[in-house]
């Protein structure tokens, strides 16, 4: 297992959990909310990914296509996004219930589902590598809301531009020979 390539990939996949984190942080939640949308995002970036591996062998299996090309597509995609994203507005409200939390989570995870469509062509070790995008997302989220309460609001869409450069010079990297 390419551990450090695991590593910069979760990183990547929590730059976005850590943006709408900031966003979400200047708005006062409670320590309760806090730990609750920690816990929601961690469990999304677990099981997204192997998700993501289910269908991604699925789709390796009836369609003739490379792995690793289709790990450069995923990655390209999924930064592409993000920076398109981190161009768009954000309407925040100040109290979330169990579903909006549920939401965030799922939406903030979906590059987590996409990466699992590519994992098998990285590693072997999936149990481990969705463990590690798990406790990453996790933490990147609670800083961010904690952190989100004292800094500027530009600094989330730059962490997402950031996040989103990454993935696609990864997806780019990848495809080299």
């Amino acid at each position: 297992m390419n551990i450090i390539l695991i590593l910069i990939i979760s990183i990547s996949l929590s730059m976005d959990a850590f943006s709408l984190s900031l966003a979400y942080g200047t708005i006062g939640l409670r320590k309760k909310t806090i730990f609750l949308l920690t816990v929601i995002v961690s469990l999304y970036h677990f099981v997204m990914p192997l998700i993501g591996l289910i269908m991604g062998h699925a789709i390796i299996t009836f369609l003739p296509v490379n792995p690793d090309f289709l790990v450069f597509l995923v990655l390209t995609f999924i930064g592409v996004q993000m920076l398109i994203e981190s161009f768009k507005k954000e309407d925040i409200n100040n109290h979330m219930s169990l579903w909006e939390l549920l939401a965030f989570g799922f939406a903030v995870s979906l590059d987590s589902f996409s990466v699992g469509i590519g994992l098998s062509s990285i590693t072997d070790q999936y149990l481990l590598s969705c463990l590690i995008f798990s406790i990453c997302s996790g933490g990147f989220t609670y800083f961010g809301l904690f952190l989100g309460k004292y800094i500027h609001h530009l600094i989330g869409k730059l962490s997402t531009i950031l996040g989103g450069i990454v993935l696609i010079l990864l997806g780019i990297i990848y495809i080299l020979p």
